[in-house]
């Protein structure tokens, strides 16, 4: 297979995703993921940390976890189905979405991509959990500037230890192309 050009830059999110995780004696599967439209930011922080191990005075062996990442993505608002499907709010017969503090949010599957300047680069982070966002707004002034609605983001590695994909320049048309009708799956690479 010929391999692509690879990018030199990224910029623009967008084509965010989610597919609702679920888990079932072990195995793991997704939904069909659905459109999260109005991507703002992401800005997701790696988290692990590197453990040194000292003997004859120096540092003999060193090892990093992968605990996944952390941090945030900022959307225009948060959709109904999203806020149902995930953050687990109701929405009684008078369509009224009720949060309710005793209901556990769902895992999901977050996708989505970055332009790039030869062609856009496609990231599935597996497991994640999101907060509910935040309550703000402001008065209008002179302009309308509009408020956004702030998730925060845990992607943790799943049991066999992935944590993320995303495509490359030799990915192949037909996975590319399918990215967002269903997650992409790999088995995990063994020690």
């Amino acid at each position: 297979m010929p391999e692509g050009k690879a990018n030199k830059v990224k910029f623009n999110i967008k084509n965010v995703h989610y597919a609702l995780l679920t888990e079932t004696d072990g195995t793991v599967t997704w939904g069909t993921p659905k459109a999260i439209p109005g991507a703002v930011s992401i800005s997701l922080e790696a988290s692990g940390e590197i453990t040194p191990f000292y003997a004859d005075g120096i540092v003999y062996y060193q090892a990093s976890s992968n605990s996944g990442y952390e941090g945030d993505l900022e959307m225009a608002l948060i959709p109904d189905d999203f806020r149902m499907d995930v953050l687990k709010e109701e929405k009684d017969d008078k369509g009224v979405l009720i949060e309710n503090a005793n209901v556990e949010t769902a895992k999901f599957a977050l996708l989505f991509e970055f332009d790039g300047d030869q062609k856009s680069v496609r990231h599935v982070l597996y497991n994640c959990t999101a907060t509910r966002p935040s309550l703000t707004g402001e008065t209008t002034e002179a302009t309308k500037t509009p408020s956004t609605e702030t998730l925060s983001i845990s992607a943790a590695p799943l049991a066999d230890g992935r944590v993320k994909v995303k495509t490359g320049a030799d990915t192949d048309e037909a996975t590319y192309n399918s990215w967002y009708q269903k997650v992409y799956e790999t088995a995990a690479e063994s020690a």
